[in-house]
Formats: structure tokens, sequence, C-alpha cells
């Protein structure tokens, strides 16, 4: 039967009673467009799954509701050109976003660049079944399957692209007086930050190599990069690489994340309000897909680090000069006040939950030219800071790099995922 005729809305014997995050929203930020009045979906938990049949079951009825289909027509029927829309001039191909950044003759700093960074127009929820759920191997399934399926594709069909100028991150002291990029302050601040490793990891393929080598190598930068912190904890990791030639297989069971063929080149972020504490309780108490090292928290010790300022924070570094496809990373001044939209990732144990934003052409955009394997760009997913004093997150995405030349290597990085206690 069709998890879209049978909505199971009772909890029963689950994580959530445990833990259940309430809703918090950053002083100043709109609510965010969010499906289940908000709640992390552990509120719909039943026998245990975190509110994953419940996730799926409201994923078919909104793809049921035609909402999402309609976006896309609204794009596909557009006439050639710039597509008006109320954010302002969209463009459905890149080619012609540059075009049109091309004739406006933009004013870019030096260090900086003008191109298209693609954007959401598509303001509800989404959802995205991963690819280890049982839904894809259940022979009575086959039709939620292959909805959910072409809904999936049919997300970078709801997107445009918009003309932004990005600035050079090794810059960020012109741009706002004073701040250094490669400190905490500049984190606080924007939601991003720059540092310095040389690492001694030798094959950035060899998860094993990459856990014992890297990550503690990693918790040593953020706990020098931030001296009030009290513990760093990295719990997985990506390696990027679309050229690569050998085995991009994933195991999580083995902790090997695979190499990743693909680079995200819509504006999102990794966390948001309910999924930055949902994940950190996920890995101190139950080292729920931590990579890293094991944690023995009990609820009560969890609550009580909790209770203090965390953070979780990701850094990229590349493996070699990245000369295509950087990482583009916006500061949280020039959004703060902006609502996101969730995307609520299904698993069959947890309901991830990331977000997206729509265009503003005043993000406050940051790339990092010609990145170095010493350089490392560090951006912030979650803070537990909610009274407007800090920032709470940036937002990212990757762009194409205009004025590489067409032979250019795409980017060869690894990134890892960390949080960070006070």
């Amino acid at each position: 039967m069709s998890l879209l005729e049978e909505d199971k809305n009772v909890l029963g014997a689950s994580r959530s009673e445990s833990f259940l995050p309430s809703l918090q929203i950053t002083s100043g930020q709109r609510a965010p467009i969010a499906a289940n009045g908000g709640m992390s979906y552990l509120s719909r938990d039943v026998n245990g799954d975190a509110g994953t049949e419940a996730a799926t079951a409201d994923a078919l009825r909104q793809i049921a509701s035609g909402e999402g289909q309609e976006v896309i027509e609204f794009i596909e029927n557009a006439s050639s050109g710039p597509i008006e829309t109320k954010w302002g001039k969209g463009f459905g191909r890149y080619a012609e976003c540059m075009k049109y950044i091309e004739s406006a003759e933009l004013a870019v700093p030096e260090g900086g660049v003008a191109l298209p960074l693609k954007y959401t127009i598509y303001e509800a929820p989404s959802y995205s079944i991963v690819s280890s759920n049982a839904l894809w191997k259940d022979p009575s399934r086959k039709l939620d399957a292959a909805a959910l399926a072409k809904d999936e594709r049919d997300n970078a069909r709801r997107s445009l692209y918009f003309p932004q100028i990005l600035r050079d991150a090794r810059r960020i002291s012109e741009y706002h007086q004073g701040l250094d990029p490669m400190s905490p302050e500049c984190m606080d601040r924007l939601g991003l930050s720059l540092a310095h490793c040389q690492s001694e990891c030798e094959n950035f393929y060899d998860s094993q190599e990459v856990r014992r080598v890297f990550y503690p190598e990693m918790e040593k930068l953020l706990l020098e990069f931030f001296p009030d912190a009290v513990d760093a904890l990295v719990y997985n990791h990506d390696v990027f690489d679309k050229d690569y030639q050998g085995d991009r297989t994933e195991d999580q069971d083995k902790k090997n994340p695979g190499v990743n063929a693909n680079y995200a080149n819509l504006v999102h972020n990794d966390l948001n309000d309910n999924s930055g504490r949902v994940r950190c309780r996920e890995l101190l108490t139950e080292n729920l897909r931590n990579f890293g090292r094991t944690q023995n928290f009990t609820q009560a010790q969890a609550d009580e680090r909790m209770s203090r300022r965390f953070m979780s924070i990701n850094l990229a570094k590349p493996m070699e000069t990245v000369e295509q496809n950087p990482f583009v990373l916006c500061a949280w001044p020039s959004f703060s006040d902006q609502p996101y939209i969730n995307n609520y990732r299904v698993y069959d144990d947890r309901v991830g939950e990331t977000t997206r934003f729509t265009y503003r052409p005043e993000h406050e955009w940051y790339w990092l030219p010609q990145q170095a394997p010493h350089e490392v760009s560090m951006l912030k997913c979650y803070d537990s800071v909610t009274d407007g004093s800090v920032s709470r997150w940036s937002f990212h995405s990757a762009c194409v790099d205009p004025t590489a030349p067409e032979d250019a290597r795409c980017r060869k990085n690894v990134v890892v995922r960390s949080f960070v206690f006070f």
C-alpha cells in the first residue's frame, strides 16, 4: 500500500522521547519554509523509525499536489532570454546568464569575478529519498519509487541561474575593515573563514588513512583556531574528483564515502535549526554514521554538552591547486533575515534536514581562486547561538570559473564535517 494512502502520525516508543528539539529561529530571521510545522520529523516517529515513513508520505502527497510541476512549467514555458521572477531576472541556461553578465558590464573588484549561480525558485519543502533507503528495493513500492525518483530529478528543473559578483576571500579585510579572514572573528561575523594545513595524509582516496591521519589533523586545527573550544569531533568526509578512474563505490558499513563525481552547484547549506542539534545528538549518544572517534555520551551528558555553545564546521582542503569548479561561500550578514527552505533527506533510520535559498542580488559571495593544497576553506553549517550576535551559518555552492583555461582540471579535494564544542 502506498504511504500516500496511509498517514501514520501516531507517536510510538521512539528516539523522540529522549530528544525532540523545539524549533529555534535566529533573532531577526523569518520562519523557515518547512513541512511538519517546522518541527523535526522525530515528532512523528513510529516504532523507532525517526519519522521516515511520515516524511515519505508527505513527499508523495506534495508530488500529487502538482505544485512542483507548476514551477517547472513556468520555467519551460517562458520566452527565451531572461525570466522575470519576484527576485529579479533569472535564466534557464548558464550561457544565457553569462551573456547577460557580459553585456551588463558589472563592476567587479580586483580578484573577483561575475558569474551565474544556481538558486531554487520553488518556495516549498523538498524531499530526497537517499539511495540506501529500503524503498528502492521494495517491489510493492515501484510506483512510489518512480514518483520519488522523478521528483528528485525535477528538483534541478525548479531552479534558475542568477548573476552574482564573487569577491576574493583572501581580501576579506578590504571589505570588512581589519577583519582577518584567518580568524575566529571572521567565522563569527561572516560564517566563513580560511585556515592553513600541511597534511601528512598521502592518499585521500584511502578512507582508512583519511580517518587515521587527516581527521586528527583537522581536529587539532579546529582547537587551535577556536582557542575557547574544549573539543572538536570530525565525524565524516567526502572526496570530490570528477576525473577519478578508480572504484567510486560508497560503503557506509566500512566508513568509506567513495569518490564523488558531482559538484553541488545549487545554493544550499548542509544543516538547519533542527538538524544541527539532531545530528549532534545522534553522534554523541548513538554514533549514528560516525566515521570519527567513538562517542559514549549518556543522554544527560549530551544534555550538558549541548547546553553550551556548539557549532558545525565544514572544512575543504584541495589535493592539488584548484583549477576549475571551486567552492563559493556566502557571508551571513547578507541573508541573516532570509527564510531558508527545508530539504528533507530520508534514510531508513533518520530524516536529515538541509536548506536551500532563493536569490538576492545583495548576497555577499566569496571564492578562493586557485585554492592551493595548504589552503583550507571553512564554512559554518550551524551555530547554537540564536540571539543574532554571531553568524548561524553560511550557504555555499560550486561554480564554473570562466577565467580558467578550457583544459583546466576539475577540483580534487576532501571535505570533512565536524562539530566544535565550547
